[in-house]
């Protein structure tokens, strides 16, 4: 079956590579900007075919889970770089997109299009919601639970056991000792609530 990237800018060129590194043939890209016309020599189309995989290559948590919802009825592909290092107890949930260098150990869950960008460690039983975007060189300890559509900003470290709720915004270099409210936006070390975001 062909693979589609939905989503032609900066973080679908990461998740083409992926898909190049693994020999998945990718037919083209989809984008809903008339605009774009090609993407590192791969074509961009304005539509998404019928009888097709795809993969949602777009960074934004919110845009994911409402183009997938709009797509419910497709098949989606889980792309996992060669380089990542994945506990054969682990489990991914469809669409899912594990780049290079990636570290998840031993019996965590990842659920439905997750992002587990460049060299983040994901240490064991942890679980992460659908839409959980965890950023490069994130580190979570074991026991971490995080909550749908949260972002971990690059570079976060988040202590075992911790739990983050939904639509969390963790900031880049925040150092997470302890639990974190649903639509809590957090930064520092140790990290502290600074505002709340809209549901």
């Amino acid at each position: 079956m062909s693979l589609y990237l939905y989503g032609a800018s900066g973080h679908g060129k990461v998740v083409l590579e992926i898909a190049e590194a693994l020999k998945i043939p990718v037919e083209a890209f989809i984008d809903g900007d008339l605009t774009k016309l090609n993407l590192l020599n791969y074509p961009i189309i304005h539509h998404v075919p019928i009888n097709v995989e795809l993969t949602l290559s777009l960074g934004n948590n919110i845009t994911r889970k409402n183009i997938a919802n709009q797509l419910s009825d497709y098949v989606f592909k889980t792309l996992i770089h060669p380089s990542a290092q994945i506990s054969k107890r682990a489990e991914l949930g469809a669409g899912s997109v594990v780049m290079a260098g990636v570290s998840i150990n031993s019996c965590s869950k990842i659920g439905k299009h997750c992002i587990i960008n460049t060299n983040a460690a994901v240490d064991h039983d942890c679980i992460l919601e659908d839409f959980v975007h965890i950023s490069p060189n994130v580190s979570l300890a074991g026991n971490v639970e995080v909550g749908e559509l949260t972002q971990i900003g690059i570079g976060a470290c988040v202590i075992q056991g911790v739990k983050i709720g939904k639509n969390c915004m963790i900031g880049a270099g925040s150092v997470v000792i302890k639990d974190i409210p649903d639509n809590a936006v957090v930064v520092g070390n140790p990290a502290r609530i600074i505002k709340y975001r809209q549901d």
